[in-house]
C-alpha cells in the first residue's frame, strides 16, 4: 500500500476544522467577541484590530524582505549583489530595526493603558440608568444566576434587558472557575469565599453563549448557558415566567443543585414541564442565599467535607 503526501490545501482544511471544534455554538448563540453585542466586546475588538495592524507594520516587512534578501544574496555566478566581507554595521538599518519596534511598543502601551481603564470590569462606565443586580454562583457543572431584586434565580439562562447596565457579582461554591460571555465581555475569575465583579451591557436583542473557561472535571464541556438580551418588556415577561414556573430554591433544593452533576443531570432531577428543557427556574426562598454561600468559607474552622459542594461526600457524581 502506498501513501501520498497530503496537499497544502487539505492541511489547511483539516487544521481549520480542528480549530473550529472549540467554537461550536450553543443553539445558534453568538459566542465570539468579533461579533460584539455590547460596548465592552466592541472595544475589545477595536483594541485587537488596532494592535494587529500595528504589529503587522513590523512583521510584514520582515516576511517580504527575508526571502528577497535570501534570493539576492545567494551564492551564484555573476551575481548583482555587492560582496562586502568586512561590513558589520549600518546606522540606518539599526535605527529602522530598533526604532520602529520601540515606536510600536510605545503606541501599544498607550492604547493598552487606555483600554485597561476603560474596560475595568469593576467600572460602572456604561449606561446611566440604575444597574440590574445579578449574583452568579459557579457550581459543578453549572452556573446559578440569582436576581435578588426580583426574587428569582435560574440555571442555564441568564436574562438581560438591552441598553441597561448589568452589575454582576460572582463567587463559586466549589473550585475556582472563569466566567465568560465572549460577545459581551471578557473572562473573569471567581473563587470560593471571595467575590469579583463584572459590568456589562447588551445593545441589541440577541442570544449569546456563556461558559466556564477554567477546566474543572468531566462536566466542563456542558457548563455553558444562554445569555439572552431582551427588550425591557420582554425581560419583564421573562422574569414573570421564571417567577410563575419556578420552584422554591430552598436549602434542600440548593443541596441537590450544588452536587457534582452536569446540567442535563440536574435538569432531570429538578426540572418540570413548565420549564425549558435546557434551563431551570427558581423563586428565592432565602433572600440572603448568595451571602450564605459566600460566608460559609469565612468561619474559624474548616468546613467538613460533607458541607463542601464539589466533594464526593456532599454529593457523589452520578457517572464517572
Amino acid at each position: 500500500m502506498t501513501y501520498s503526501r497530503p496537499s497544502f490545501a487539505s492541511l489547511v482544511v483539516l487544521s481549520t476544522a480542528i480549530a473550529g471544534l472549540g467554537f461550536v455554538p450553543v443553539a445558534e448563540a453568538s459566542n465570539n467577541f468579533l461579533d460584539p453585542q455590547g460596548p465592552v466586546a466592541a472595544l475589545q475588538k477595536s483594541h485587537l484590530l488596532r494592535a494587529t495592524v500595528l504589529i503587522l507594520v513590523a512583521v510584514v516587512p520582515v516576511l517580504i524582505l527575508v526571502p528577497l534578501i535570501a534570493i539576492r544574496y545567494r551564492r551564484r555566478k555573476e551575481g548583482q549583489a555587492d560582496y562586502r566581507p568586512e561590513w558589520d554595521f549600518s546606522a540606518r538599518l539599526e535605527f529602522l530595526m530598533w526604532g520602529i519596534p520601540v515606536v510600536i511598543v510605545a503606541i501599544l502601551s498607550f492604547y493598552l493603558w487606555k483600554a485597561t481603564h476603560r474596560l475595568d470590569p469593576y467600572a460602572t462606565s456604561f449606561g446611566e440608568d440604575p444597574a440590574l443586580n445579578v449574583q452568579v454562583v459557579g457550581l459543578d457543572w453549572k452556573w446559578l444566576f440569582i436576581y435578588p431584586d426580583l426574587g428569582i434565580a435560574s440555571v442555564g439562562e441568564m436574562g438581560l434587558p438591552v441598553n441597561q447596565q448589568v452589575a454582576v457579582i460572582l463567587t463559586t461554591d466549589t473550585v475556582m472557575q472563569s466566567f465568560m460571555i465572549p460577545a459581551l465581555a471578557g473572562q473573569i475569575y471567581a473563587m470560593p469565599g471571595m467575590t469579583t465583579k463584572l459590568h456589562l451591557v447588551a445593545d441589541r436583542p440577541e442570544t449569546m453563549q456563556g461558559e466556564n473557561t477554567q477546566y474543572n472535571g468531566r462536566g466542563f464541556t456542558k457548563q455553558k448557558f444562554k445569555a439572552i438580551a431582551m427588550e425591557p418588556q420582554d425581560f419583564n415577561d421573562w422574569a414573570e415566567k421564571v417567577r410563575t414556573n419556578g420552584i422554591p430554591l430552598s436549602a434542600e433544593t440548593y443541596r441537590t443543585l450544588a452536587m457534582r452533576t452536569d446540567r442535563d443531570e440536574v435538569q432531570a432531577m429538578l426540572g418540570n414541564d413548565q420549564m425549558p428543557t435546557d434551563a431551570l427556574y427558581f423563586t428565592l426562598a432565602d433572600g440572603d442565599l448568595f451571602q450564605s454561600i459566600l460566608h460559609r468559607y469565612h468561619g474559624a474552622t474548616p468546613l467538613p467535607a460533607d458541607q463542601q459542594p464539589g466533594t464526593a461526600e456532599y454529593g457523589q457524581e452520578k457517572t464517572q
